[in-house]
């Protein structure tokens, strides 16, 4: 510092001051740069990738939509984008990195760079802050919205756009939650009517007790299943071996043995009396269960929260939600895991647009391959899931970390 004749004073910073504002401008500039160049083909490789699966989803049950109108088609393909983005999100990362540094690479930019003293961590400091990005996007997306949005593309597939409804549930019984079974006989689509039901519920600690009710129709909205021409039965088969016992000659005591093998019996006077019954499941939920063959994946964080926490769940039921909550936040964490251990192979290899997305699907194919085979030994480790399920992304993060050391 140095005082002039005026009583002021004049700042003079020193060369190593200038020359680390200089190098903090440049790296600010290089981070934008950088980030640049990953938005474009993270945008692109999510559109592409995004498409290709829409399309398949189309393809697939487009045979089975006759005179439906486009907007229909629309809102339904709409509703499988978010289920959709969390699968192809982590490729789309793959490619960022790899397009991207990829052509800076062949473009002897990277080189420029590291000329001037900065480090290949500084420069791929932008791809982990946009994988971490997407990474809690697609978190969100499998935790609260792809759940969500999975049972309403069943529900309007079933209900609105093929008719079909409840028809796939005909000939099975299913567990619609709250201790009741059902089971159909047939199904009247235009109605929206139950034919033939019977609907059980048993005794938790007594599995030869339960209540029997068959119905010559029936309703199923919201959460509501509605008989009609219905009669109740509560069976006690624990006292039924009892009956051979009884003495052919009293009538009296084969009375009340039978009447301690049916406790109750209800025989509505009129056909057209109702009786209500309040299922575990939603109609929406049911559909998206039973009527696939691969049930929809409508579980979010609420749910899996409560299974974990709340009493009265099973330990199956516990370790299942263990597993699924493991699986929805592994995925998405491929985005950075993913994304950083392409680095190195972007380098080497990502010299033009079609090599780079080969070595994309490549590496992304290789993750789902190892992922997919965690989730078998996880399934194989219920006391320790976790392990089965990170399996992929430890492996990759490994792989990449030991690749980057070698650049």
């Amino acid at each position: 510092m140095e005082s002039g004749g005026g009583g002021g004073s004049t700042f003079h910073a020193s060369p190593s001051t200038l020359h680390a504002r200089h190098q903090g401008h440049g790296v600010t500039r290089l981070t934008r740069y950088v980030t640049r160049e990953l938005l474009p083909p993270l945008l692109a490789g999510t559109l592409l990738f995004t498409s290709v699966l829409s399309f398949g989803y189309f393809f697939i049950s487009s045979q089975w939509l006759r005179h439906v109108p486009l907007s229909l088609i629309g809102r339904w393909i709409a509703y499988q984008v978010p289920d959709t983005l969390v699968k192809v999100l982590p490729m789309a990362a793959v490619l960022m990195t790899v397009v991207a540094f990829g052509r800076l690479a062949t473009e002897r930019e990277l080189i420029a760079i590291r000329s001037g003293g900065i480090g290949l961590g500084r420069i791929a400091r932008p791809v982990a802050v946009v994988a971490s990005f997407v990474t809690a996007l697609a978190v969100w997306l499998s935790l609260w919205t792809a759940p969500h949005a999975n049972l309403e593309t069943r529900g309007l597939y079933w209900d609105v756009l093929t008719g079909g409804g409840l028809s796939q549930l005909v000939g099975k019984t299913v567990d619609l939650g709250n201790n009741l079974t059902v089971s159909i006989r047939g199904y009247d689509h235009q109605k929206r009517e139950l034919q033939g039901v019977r609907v059980e519920r048993w005794e938790r600690d007594d599995p030869r007790r339960g209540t029997v009710i068959f119905a010559d129709r029936g309703t199923f909205e919201n959460r509501k299943l509605g008989l009609y021409g219905y009669q109740v039965f509560t069976v006690n088969y624990g006292e039924a071996a009892k009956l051979a016992g009884v003495p052919d000659n009293d009538p009296a005591a084969f009375r009340t043995a039978v009447q301690n093998v049916f406790e109750n019996v209800v025989v509505p006077e009129t056909a057209e009396a109702a009786l209500n019954l309040d299922t575990g499941m939603s109609r929406k939920q049911a559909i998206a269960q039973y009527a696939d063959v691969i049930g929809a994946d409508m579980e979010g964080w609420p749910e899996l929260h409560r299974k974990l926490t709340a009493a009265g769940v099973t330990p199956v039921d516990r370790q299942e939600a263990r597993l699924t909550l493991n699986r929805k936040v592994a995925l998405p964490f491929a985005n950075l895991v993913l994304a950083l251990a392409s680095l190195p192979f972007a380098l080497r290899y990502g010299r033009t647009l079609g090599v780079s997305l080969g070595i994309a699907l490549l590496i992304a194919v290789g993750y789902y391959l190892v992922f997919f085979a965690g989730l078998t030994l996880a399934g194989a480790m219920p006391a320790l899931p976790e392990v089965g399920v990170w399996l992929a992304n430890v492996l990759f993060a490994a792989l990449g970390l030991w690749q980057l050391r070698r650049a």
